[in-house]
């Protein structure tokens, strides 16, 4: 270091900044040391099918979120054997939905926050439905498949890297699969374009963006639903809380697991200034809200490389005024597909280098879509997604077949959180991704959701 940088202060900065890189390079030894440490052993759940059955689904949270889901299993004729929740008259509502659609009330499970293990251990159940607050997830999860059960559990799988290796754990050892329920993986937009993207029609992929950017000041602050847990959340940590929505798609149209990986994640966040704004606009003096303290920072943005080189960058806001948008950006050698509103531009397509409408590429239509879009419309769900989504796992379960998410995507797309804490926390520094699937990513084939036919 030369005297001009002493005299600007450099010397102090980079000092700190070694500080800052020793800190973060024990974060990713340790990290490391985890991803090794925790490997079973056990043989791989890639393709494994699942069981050849009509499922007996029981369902662990029964609030919007499990209610929405519910109305779409009964859609799709799913049986439903047990519901569990804390609050008697939301399972009850959830009950009484069941028997409109002409089955036999199922049995009810609302004693207490652990009464989940007795439905679980019910032998007449095959396949449990998790829609409860993100940090159970892990817990019932490996209780499920440890009695037996597959697991869909809603999105973010797991909030730990800890925890990410206790259900891959849980899947090889049990022989149960695990999946993430990610609708946005099943969108109309998001599997056209993963077809034309599997066509070669944007050619050599190169980088894709997603996001989570939704205004939930207003639901945050409620006194029921999300507003009893989620708020905590951004008294905890400081880092990308939910990337999965915007970045399952993506994940998807590169192969992620299949011929590529993520590789590691740099990340940062800007200040936390929403919730204080929106609080002491909307809470009265004395209200006990008042005294949390808020970690989270309203805009991360992480930046991930992959092993095979292509970059994707993530982004996450919920304490903002924002309208709703997910990106969902792909773009590659020949061509670049953003959405919101949905948009496409390929070589050669005009001459003054004007996006089109996906309209035209009605060919790649997904099946699912073609054969199920109008019932997955009329019964809504995020636009129809999930019940494409859970049309898609019964029919996976129904005829024997590999689900087309399993406990490595849920593993890998669920760690950019603690990841991005861990990059925040240590001034940005990158962190490595642990190989959830062992180097079997190497030998894997694209998913199902994009080769069905």
């Amino acid at each position: 270091m030369n005297s001009d940088d002493k005299v600007l202060g450099l010397e102090s900065l980079s000092r700190r900044r070694f500080v800052q890189m020793g800190a973060a390079a024990a974060v990713v030894t340790n990290l490391g040391g985890l991803a090794h440490a925790q490997v079973s052993g056990s043989a791989s759940m890639i393709g494994v099918p699942f069981e050849k059955r009509n499922p007996r689904v029981a369902m662990i949270g029964t609030g919007g979120r499990g209610t929405n889901l519910l109305e779409n299993l009964l859609a799709a004729d799913a049986q439903i054997v047990g519901l569990c929740d804390l609050v008697k008259a939301k399972a009850e509502h959830a009950a009484s939905l069941v028997v409109a659609s002409g089955q036999k009330k199922p049995e009810l499970y609302t004693d207490g926050p652990h009464d989940f293990e007795k439905m679980l251990s019910r032998q007449d159940a095959d396949l449990v439905v998790i829609a409860t607050p993100w940090l159970w997830h892990a817990e019932m999860a490996v209780f499920g498949m440890k009695h037996g059960k597959d697991v869909a559990v809603e999105v973010p799988a797991v909030t730990t890297i800890e925890d990410c290796w206790k259900i891959v754990k849980a899947s090889e050892e049990t022989r149960k699969h695990c999946m993430m329920l990610e609708n946005c993986c099943y969108g109309y937009n998001e599997t056209l374009i993963l077809r034309m993207v599997h066509a070669g029609k944007l050619g050599d992929l190169l980088y894709g963006e997603g996001a989570y950017l939704h205004d939930l000041r207003e639901e945050l602050f409620s006194n029921a639903g999300e507003g009893l847990w989620r708020r905590a959340e951004h008294t905890k940590r400081d880092g990308n809380l939910y990337p999965t929505h915007g970045l399952g798609p993506v994940a998807n149209y590169m192969g992620i697991q299949r011929g590529d990986r993520f590789g590691h994640i740099v990340s940062m966040s800007t200040p936390q200034r929403g919730l204080d704004a929106y609080r002491k606009e909307h809470l009265k003096a004395g209200d006990p809200r008042m005294a949390e303290k808020y970690v989270t920072g309203d805009m991360n943005t992480s930046l991930i490389k992959t092993a095979n080189g292509l970059t994707i960058t993530v982004k996450h806001t919920v304490s903002t005024p924002h309208p709703y948008d997910r990106i969902n950006l792909i773009a590659g050698t020949k061509g670049i597909f953003e959405d919101y509103p949905p948009r496409i531009y390929l070589d050669g397509q005009n001459s003054d280098e004007s996006w089109e409408s996906i309209d035209k590429w009605k060919e790649y239509q997904h099946p699912l879509w073609k054969t199920e879009g109008e019932i997955a419309k009329k019964l809504g769900g995020h636009g129809g997604m999930d019940y494409i989504m859970l049309y898609r796992l019964l029919q996976c379960v129904r005829e024997g077949l590999p689900p087309d998410m399993d406990v490595y995507d849920a593993a890998a797309w669920s760690s950019v959180t603690p990841l991005s804490i861990a990059s925040v926390s240590h001034g940005s520094a990158p962190m490595e991704f642990p190989d959830f699937t062992g180097g079997k990513w190497q030998q894997r084939k694209a998913s199902a959701i994009a080769t069905q036919v």
